[in-house]
């Protein structure tokens, strides 16, 4: 059979004749599209009444049911990442990951030898006592000199430069025991400088919480970089991303209920602490922030949640 190549021409599967061979019937493109073009426009017409009865649907939502069973994600209170504020080479690593830290708790030590010479030496300067009371003694011994000048001037038995000299050296003697009483004063303060410098080397947990990584071992360099991330997972932070028709209706210190994965029979109560003013116009969604408590810490961070709002009536 011979088929045109006209491309006006189409052809579709035709009847059995009976033969087992297939009929090609010839339609022209009038005839081929017309079917295709009007059932493209029945199509469209339900795909538009879909899409109005889906927007009608959204929009009739009320505040209490767009309250109902919203998702979010449960998020450590604080994350940090334990860095080092000088440099030095981590002589220990007292935690793992997993391991719980408590506020203060010592996790990194860095070497600190010279630290350590640099406080025993202050210290030993700063309780010094030999010139202190070298200085007493001269203060003492100055003193009854001029009383016994004194006394000899006044009966005519030394000059008056005599008299000026013991003067002067009581005075020489009271200027060199302030002196020496400033230098152990300062001596202390170095002693505090040498301490706190070695107190440096030693890195504390500036919260109670869970140990998330570790990223530096004994023996590398430490700086920049940070050496540990740690969480407080008590209480918990609930993220959620709520629909427009909760704006101006959800406020700092509404209770609200969540429901975590894998315990949904268990109803947790939180507080809206933060209500973002800015909208995702392209989801038509708003950020809002609670607080659980979470005692014990026993709830993990990173679950996915639902929330409902308690809202007033």
């Amino acid at each position: 059979m011979k088929i045109s190549l006209n491309p006006r021409l189409r052809f579709q599967d035709g009847w059995n004749d009976g033969r087992d061979e297939r009929t090609m019937v010839k339609m022209d493109s009038v005839s081929f599209l017309g079917p295709v073009r009007n059932g493209l426009c029945r199509c469209s017409a339900v795909t538009r009444v879909s899409i109005c009865l889906t927007i009608g649907w959204f929009g009739g939502l009320t505040a209490s049911d767009a309250s109902d069973n919203l998702a979010c994600i449960m998020k450590p209170y604080i994350e940090v990442s334990i860095g080092s504020p000088v440099e030095g080479m981590i002589q220990a690593v007292h935690v793992e990951r997993g391991d719980w830290v408590i506020k203060g708790q010592a996790v990194v030590a860095l070497e600190a030898s010279v630290e350590k010479a640099t406080v025993v030496l202050a210290k030993a300067k700063a309780e010094a006592e030999a010139t202190i009371k070298s200085t007493q003694a001269k203060m003492a011994f100055s003193a009854r000199k001029l009383e016994r000048a004194t006394d000899l001037f006044k009966s005519n038995s030394i000059a008056k430069h005599e008299l000026d000299e013991a003067e002067t050296e009581r005075n020489l003697a009271d200027i060199a025991h302030l002196e020496a009483t400033e230098k152990k004063h300062i001596d202390g303060l170095e002693w505090q400088r040498a301490t706190a410098a070695l107190n440096l080397r030693t890195i504390s947990s500036p919260l109670n919480g869970v140990v998330v990584d570790r990223l530096l071992s004994p023996g590398e360099l430490a700086g920049k970089t940070p050496i540990l991330k740690l969480a407080q997972i008590n209480p918990l932070r609930i993220e959620v991303f709520a629909p427009l028709s909760l704006l101006g209706k959800v406020a700092p210190g509404m209770k609200a209920d969540v429901h975590p994965e894998g315990h949904a029979a268990t109803t947790y109560q939180a507080h809206v602490t933060i209500v973002n003013r800015v909208v995702d116009s392209a989801s038509g969604t708003f950020g809002v922030r609670l607080e659980m408590p979470n005692p014990n810490n026993a709830l993990p961070a990173g679950l996915a949640c639902t929330v409902k709002f308690h809202l007033a009536r």
